[in-house]
């Protein structure tokens, strides 16, 4: 071969050479960014190419699918969109997914690495893919009993209820909502919806998951917590044993007197009358008494101050250190700068009500297989113990009294024992703004069993003060809440 032919040779290995390094680079180094590219058009199409698997409550779907016109032929639908958007969130054409449909779109939409050989097989027998399913902790009942007392409100809002012995979460609603079918396309009338639920022209932010994602302060429901570590840390024994508790009191390094709401008898109040009638006095004191770093760690077992994720993250909820003892015993009354997620305090609540012992909380029990095998099965695990089973059922009796005979009366439900905890928030400059109404609180049965714990907050703007507190709006929705849960279990 000549020369001028050897030139020409190489130069068209060269290029061959170049090619297939090219093509490999493409195939398998940036396979999975090119897949995953907004540009990337075909990924989109054969998303949407087949229906989703569903989302499941009760062992019904809460989802659907409908066809469209155009290059994506399905489009994710919603039964009671509005109700269940804070547990399923919303899959979009246009704008995404979050939530549930998110974190478990491989198993919805059928792409998930362990339905691979599913998936093989049905590609050599011409089968069309599907998705699979997730399958909720749920409670229907529950769920519809929270979002109506929500709506019937008319302000804002949140409602959590957990299993205690399993840390299941039973219901999760938020208050305003929407409903994520408006969105699941890509029309124009999908494009005004969306537009309409950003926060900047909607000033009610509905697409917010308020029982997840907002941290308000907890205000006395916060003392059951308090409560927790004076008997954890030994400062009192009992429900009943006298308190060292003055009154008035001046918080220590100020001349500031810590105020109770009204002529409430906290002068050396046991535990369980403090708690009955709310005393700031004797929890603000306790607070103080022991000091920053035992209320913290209390704090932490009870898990503040971490997200959490069931699976969907929750914010975490703040109780600070290195905190003046002013401070310390205005955060053990829930205010200053303490604050908690509606999650959190169903989280407190169910410790207690499950004798110290705090579940972590989830609201996935399986993933399912599209022939309904099970795929992954999630199994309740111990998050903590906050306190003894003797000192929660302390904790239990001091709640009790409250609903029985103390600021949480409308919670009673007929034959069976209920504990709880009022909260009355104060926040805005110089509590210039309403209050926020909670209530927390536990159903016991006959065999001391605890099928469900609750926390509800209500954001009310437009009631008046005087009409705002925690036995009167939040205490109504949560003694629905459990009494639902109890009645389906019959």
């Amino acid at each position: 071969m000549n020369k001028p032919l050897r030139r020409i040779a190489l130069f068209c290995g060269l290029l061959v050479l170049t090619l297939l390094l090219r093509d490999n680079w493409l195939q398998y180094v940036k396979a999975d960014e090119l897949k995953t590219d907004d540009a990337n058009r075909r990924v989109l199409i054969e998303r949407y190419a087949s229906p989703r698997g569903d989302i499941i409550v009760d062992g019904k779907a809460i989802t659907g699918h409908a066809t469209t016109d155009g290059d994506f032929k399905y489009k994710r639908t919603y039964k009671d969109g509005a109700m269940w958007a804070p547990v399923t969130g919303f899959v979009s054409q246009a704008y995404g997914a979050t939530q549930l449909e998110s974190i478990d779109d491989g198993i919805l939409t059928g792409n998930d690495d362990r339905l691979f050989f599913r998936n093989t097989l049905d590609m050599l027998t011409g089968k069309k893919k599907e998705g699979g399913n997730v399958v909720t902790t749920l409670n229907a009942d529950a769920q519809k009993a929270a979002y109506d007392g929500l709506k019937a409100q008319g302000g804002k809002g949140a409602v959590v209820a957990i299993e205690p012995s399993t840390g299941k979460i039973l219901s999760m609603a938020s208050y305003p909502s929407y409903d994520p079918s408006t969105i699941a396309g890509g029309s124009d009338s999908d494009a005004k919806a969306w537009k309409s639920l950003l926060k900047e022209n909607n000033e009610d932010d509905p697409t917010l998951n308020r029982a997840l994602r907002e941290v308000y302060p907890p205000g006395s429901t916060f003392k059951v917590l308090t409560a927790a570590a004076a008997l954890e840390n030994g400062l009192y024994d009992s429900a009943d044993e006298k308190t060292d508790s003055p009154l008035p009191w001046t918080m220590p390094g100020t001349t500031q007197e810590l105020p109770n709401e009204g002529d409430l008898p906290c002068k050396n109040a046991t535990l369980r009358e403090a708690l009955r009638v709310s005393c700031n006095t004797v929890f603000g004191k306790i607070g103080s008494d022991l000091g920053n770093e035992k209320m913290l760690a209390e704090a932490k077992k009870f898990g503040f101050t971490e997200e959490q994720f069931v699976p969907v993250r929750s914010s975490a909820s703040v109780f600070s250190d290195d905190m003046e003892p002013s401070q310390v015993a205005l955060s053990s009354i829930g205010q200053f700068n303490t604050a908690a997620t509606p999650l959190q305090m169903a989280m407190v609540t169910s410790a207690i009500a499950n004798n110290g012992t705090l579940m972590q909380p989830y609201m996935v029990d399986e993933l399912q297989a599209p022939n309904l095998d099970t795929i992954e099965k999630t199994d309740p695990e111990e998050m903590s113990k906050p306190l003894s089973a003797d000192n929660a059922q302390i904790l239990q009796s001091m709640m009790e009294t409250v609903v029985k005979d103390g600021t949480g009366t409308n919670a009673q439900i007929d034959g069976v024992t209920v504990g709880g905890k009022t909260g009355t928030a104060q926040h805005g400059v110089d509590n210039s703004e309403n209050p926020y109404a909670w209530f927390i609180s536990y159903a016991k049965q006959s065999d001391g069993s605890s099928p469900v714990a609750v926390a509800v907050v209500v954001e009310d703007e437009n009631a008046s003060r005087d009409d705002i507190s925690g036995g009167g709006l939040a205490a109504p929705i949560a003694k629905n809440v459990m009494k639902a849960v109890i009645d389906s279990k019959k």
